[in-house]
This record gives C-alpha cells, sequence and structure tokens, in this order.
C-alpha cells in the first residue's frame, strides 16, 4: 500500500536543511520589510507636521502587511525546530516581552494620534512613535545577536547587533521614502541614509572585531569560512552600490541595496547558525527538527501558503508603487 505520507522519513532528505533556510528567508524578508518601517518612524522625529503626513503616507499601506513576516518566522520556527523557539522564549522572556510591548506602543501611536486635534495630544504620540520605532528594532538586533553568537543579553556582540539593526533600518527607511517622495524631503532622506549606510559598515567591522576577540561559541572559525565573507563581501558590495545610487539619484536601485544589505545580513547570521542552531547549548539542525512525519505535514501544507503571501506581497507593492504626498495620509 503506497503511504501518501512518509512516516518514517522526510520526503527527501534535505528537508530539515531546506526548513531552515526557509526560517531564516522569513527573518530575513521581515527585517527587510518591516525594517523600513521602523526607519521610517525614527526619520519621523527629523521632520515638520506636513513631512510627518507624507511618510505615514509612504508606509501606511504597507506597514501592518510588514509584520506579517515576523509572524512567518515564529510560525516556522516553532513548526519546524521547536526546541529552538522554546528556548529562545525563555531564555529571552523579558526581553521578548519589552519587544512586544514595543510593537504594540509603534502600532497604536499613530492610530491614537488622529483621535483629537489637540497639539499637545499629537506630540506625545509622535513621540510614543518614534519611541517604539526605535526601541523594538534595538531589542530585537539585541535577540539576534544573542541567539547567533550565544552570548548573554548583555555583552557587547549583542548590543552591537542592536546598533547595527538600527543603522540599518534608517538606511531602509530613508531609501523607500526617497523613492517614494521627490524635493527637499527626497534630498534629507538622501542625507540621512547615507550617514546611517556608513554608521552600518563601521558597526559591522566593530561587530566583527569584537567577535574574532572574545571568540564566543568558538565563532572565529565561522567567520574566516568562504560563505562568511561572501555575505560580508555582499555587505560591502551593496553598502557602496547603495551610497553610489542615492548619490544619482536612483532612489529605487537605492532601496533594493538596501533590501540586498538586510539578506546579506541575516545570510551572515545563517552561516554563524547552521548546523548549530543554537550555539549557547550546541543544538544542531537535525537534533531539533521535528519528527519526519510532522515535518513531511508541514511541507505540504504551509510551502503553498508561504507562496501564496509572496504573492500577495507582490501585489500589494506593485499596486502601492506610486509617490505619495501628505494629503493621502
Amino acid at each position: 500500500m503506497t503511504e501518501l505520507l512518509p512516516v518514517d522519513r522526510y520526503l527527501v532528505d534535505s528537508l530539515p536543511t531546506i526548513w531552515f533556510g526557509v526560517v531564516v528567508f522569513s527573518l530575513a524578508m521581515y527585517v527587510a520589510l518591516d525594517g523600513l518601517d521602523f526607519g521610517i518612524g525614527m526619520l519621523y522625529a527629523t521632520r515638520d507636521e506636513h513631512e510627518r503626513e507624507t511618510l505615514l503616507a509612504a508606509f501606511g499601506p504597507i506597514w501592518d502587511a510588514n509584520e506579517v513576516w515576523l509572524v512567518a518566522f515564529g510560525t516556522t520556527l516553532l513548526a519546524a525546530f521547536p526546541p529552538i523557539y522554546a528556548r529562545l522564549l525563555s531564555g529571552h522572556y523579558l526581553l521578548s516581552i519589552a519587544i512586544v510591548m514595543g510593537l504594540v506602543v509603534r502600532g497604536v501611536a499613530p492610530e491614537l494620534r488622529e483621535q483629537r486635534e489637540d497639539p499637545d495630544w499629537r506630540r506625545r504620540c509622535d513621540r510614543l512613535f518614534v519611541f517604539g520605532s526605535t526601541v523594538t528594532p534595538l531589542l530585537l538586533g539585541v535577540l539576534v545577536g544573542s541567539w547567533a553568537f550565544g552570548t548573554p543579553t548583555l555583552s557587547a556582540p549583542s548590543l552591537l547587533t542592536g546598533v547595527g539593526l538600527l543603522a540599518l533600518c534608517v538606511t531602509s527607511g530613508a531609501a523607500f521614502v526617497a523613492a517614494k517622495t521627490s524635493g527637499s524631503l527626497a534630498d534629507a532622506m538622501v542625507r540621512y541614509g547615507t550617514t546611517a549606510t556608513v554608521v552600518y559598515l563601521v558597526g559591522v567591522v566593530v561587530l566583527l572585531a569584537v567577535v574574532a576577540l572574545t571568540n564566543p561559541s568558538n565563532v572565529r572559525a565561522l567567520l574566516l569560512s568562504a560563505p562568511a565573507l561572501g555575505a560580508v563581501l555582499a555587505t560591502v558590495s551593496f553598502a557602496g552600490a547603495g551610497l553610489a545610487a542615492a548619490r544619482l539619484d536612483r532612489h529605487r536601485l537605492w532601496f533594493g541595496t538596501a533590501f540586498g544589505l538586510s539578506f546579506a545580513l541575516v545570510g551572515l547570521v545563517a552561516v554563524l547558525l547552521y548546523p548549530r542552531l543554537h550555539p549557547a547549548s550546541g543544538l544542531t539542525v537535525d537534533a531539533a527538527v521535528v519528527s519526519p512525519l510532522a515535518l513531511n505535514l508541514t511541507t505540504v501544507l504551509g510551502l503553498p501558503v508561504l507562496a501564496l503571501v509572496l504573492w500577495y506581497f507582490k501585489f500589494l507593492y506593485g499596486t502601492f508603487a506610486g509617490p505619495v504626498d501628505g494629503s493621502e495620509a
């Protein structure tokens, strides 16, 4: 009798590695897409009232959708590698709660802002929006750094990863706004984005130097591997291309390079994590993955949903690809 799904073997031998790739891809999409939202939220503090309306109009139709990738990352990690999901949350319980609170503050502040015409009320809501947009990626970066390097939350590699993610988000946000606007606002985004890119590159160099010197969880050898050096080379290439594109006012290309920077960062994290999916404990991909039947069933049911989500995002970004002004907020 032919089995509908194999019970004691994976559909393909490399299925656990494929799902590691799916988890990494979901995280990269979240960093790239919600990263631009965080960046716009931080740049929001530098703008006047009219330009703030323009910033809200630029990312208003997409920012709720972008958070889907955080759900996708958590869901795929839980579905394929539940011990890692449990260790990340239990090992970073307070940090995870703080991240959720930051997301809530960032999400509700713009909604509350529109409920009253009082300038003081709007000013307080704006401050909350900037606060949530700054604190959340900083803490997310700390969590990812602690995970990838197997270090405590309050350690130099973890904190430097958080600062690096902040700079990356500002780069993505500035590039996106520049691609959606023109004139003095786009020019200001070029200045902020250029500075953020340089800060990001310097931050990556400092982070790698600190990790090489302290060698947490014996990752020094991994940093010198070909995949890791490839991710670093990709980072430098995307950053250089982004700076050139910004200087030439090719803002869509600039945003594309910022997207590439996000994938290069998460690619480096993936190199550090594979096959030790949890360096602090030494738990590997093969040890943490669910049973063959569970992963086979997740593959059959989950991957088509992921493909549908990708199609939806292509449709969403295509629909709202045009320029914006403040009256659309």
